[in-house]
């Protein structure tokens, strides 16, 4: 029995060098899981069975992939995304789906996000238009190249503090024109539905009722009807009033709230007119102190050009624009399983799911089991080097060892033959 114990140790050592040497080899490939050689010895099958049975060598059980996590690096690249945690990133290959660590990912001509192989990663697709998160069935991500779509101006939000000591203008009738006939102003930037940027000045005018103002407001100098600015055709054609109580907060109106009148604002710009717009005042005072603006907020947005995205820790591709909004493009989802060693090893750091594995459990990174991701960061290999090194020496100790018994059991066998 020595040459079949022996043998089967060269050919178990000989598999432990593969193996080692495969993780040396790829010590530097990202994503990269090594593996380790799993052996089980090996006994004839007695009737009856026997505690005496000499063991007929060893076999390999099998090669088990260590999934622990490897190191995160960062890089320069923003589609570079690593997983810290549990799950596995989806790719699609034609309709096939199949799994991976490695998140080194770049833009395709159709502006598909798909890693050097051309496989494309899979997750929640965004509303181009709000940037809402589809949620339902995933499918390969694409970047949107196309323009972010203007937004007009709806509402805005303005917070002054308006002078108590100031005086009843000496001029009574308002004029934008002539600065005594109002006390304070401020200016706001507006847009209509084309994007076109327009400028919206508020006007203060103290009235002769105690603590309490008039507002008018001209858009690009002009009024509501796209005419000349006068004291007939600005904000609610006769001005709303502020009116604040004896602590300087605001009483009037209640809600803070003052919507353009007749349907909204007629602008000269080809745009979708009128343009309804309500300003929120809530957050204005009165106080015994100059005129101040602490606040002068509008939801309205130019068109942009996409200038550049990131990944946030749970999935949403954010993109970033040259108006300087930002808007989700999409979601990245994760896969794990049941029993990850059971996946089927495909090369080019993927791998397929099989009946050991169990089915894919998909969710968002950072819900349930699921790590996060982090862009511009790849994750490294997890072999540990040195400790491979170590291996290499002891496996190249064992199959000396295992030759050795080769050696021994032909020593015997020739003594034998020699005797006379």
């Amino acid at each position: 029995m020595g040459f079949q114990q022996g043998l089967s140790g060269l050919n178990a050592a000989a598999k432990s060098l593969d193996v080692i040497g495969n993780n040396v080899a790829n010590a530097s490939t990202v994503g990269f899981k090594q593996s380790q050689a799993q052996f089980a010895d090996v006994y004839a099958s007695l009737v009856g069975g026997s505690n005496t049975a000499v063991g007929i060598g060893t076999k390999v059980a099998t090669v088990a992939q260590q999934f622990g996590q490897g190191n995160v690096s960062t890089t320069n690249n923003p589609l570079d995304i690593a997983i810290n945690g549990q799950g596995f990133y989806q790719m699609d290959n034609n309709g096939a789906i199949t799994y991976s660590r490695n998140g080194q990912f770049q833009l395709d001509k159709n502006g598909f996000v798909v890693n050097v192989q051309g496989h494309k990663l899979t997750g929640y697709a965004a509303n181009p238009l709000t940037g809402a998160i589809s949620l339902g069935s995933s499918a390969p991500l694409q970047i949107p190249t196309q323009s972010l779509t203007p937004q007009p101006t709806s509402t805005s939000s303005i917070g002054v503090n308006l002078d108590s000591r100031l005086l009843v203008p000496t001029t009574a009738v308002f004029d934008p024109t002539d600065s005594t006939s109002f006390n304070s102003s401020t200016a706001l930037e507006i847009y209509d539905s084309l994007g076109n940027s327009h400028i919206a000045t508020q006007y203060f005018v103290k009235n002769a009722t105690a603590n309490s103002w008039d507002v008018h407001m001209t858009v690009d100098d002009l009024g509501l009807d796209g005419t000349a600015a006068t004291a007939a055709n600005t904000l609610l054609g006769t001005s709303p009033t502020l009116t604040f109580n004896s602590n300087g907060t605001l009483t009037t109106p209640a809600t803070g709230e003052v919507t353009v009148p007749a349907g909204g604002i007629v602008y000269a710009t080809g745009s979708a007119t009128p343009q309804p717009l309500t300003f929120n005042f809530l957050s204005s005072t009165q106080f015994g102190a100059t005129f101040g603006v602490n606040k002068l907020t509008q939801n309205g947005f130019t068109s942009g050009q996409l200038s550049g995205f990131s990944t946030s820790a749970d999935g949403t591709i954010l993109g970033r624009y040259t108006n300087g909004q930002s808007q989700a493009l999409g979601q990245i989802l994760l896969a794990n399983f049941a029993n990850p060693q059971g996946l089927h090893p495909l090369g080019n750091n993927e791998w397929g799911s099989s009946a050991s594995s169990g089915p894919p459990l998909v969710g968002t990174p950072g819900s349930s089991s699921f790590g996060v991701v982090q862009s511009s960061a790849v994750e490294d290999s997890n072999v540990d080097l040195t400790a491979e090194l170590v291996n290499l020496i002891v496996a190249q100790r064992v199959y000396q060892a295992n030759a050795q018994t080769i050696k021994a059991q032909d020593s015997v066998l020739q003594t034998i033959t020699n005797l006379r």
